[in-house]
């Protein structure tokens, strides 16, 4: 193992602690904006999260993976934004 697996580890357990504390926003937001918020930085952070496994197995497929939910993320929440905007 060398120290590039390590940073990676590292990248990893800190990923995990973002989305972590997101998820409690996620649940404890005071507003509906609040909670959307957090759950872009979720998805966001789960596409960081596909990333850093992709390079620490060295399998390309988990990048058009990354891709495709990052791309379904974005369009969910631009519906939840104008569906909050009451413009669906």
């Amino acid at each position: 193992m060398n120290n590039l697996d390590w940073i990676i580890y590292l990248a990893i357990g800190i990923i995990l602690i973002a989305m972590s504390l997101n998820l409690i926003r996620f649940f404890k937001g005071p507003s509906v904006v609040d909670k959307v918020v957090a759950f872009d930085v979720i998805s966001l952070s789960g596409l960081v999260l596909i990333g850093t496994v992709a390079v620490l197995t060295n399998r390309v497929i988990y990048i058009d993976v990354a891709i495709v939910y990052g791309l379904l993320s974005f369009i969910g929440v631009i519906v939840v934004a104008k569906y909050l905007q009451k413009g669906l």
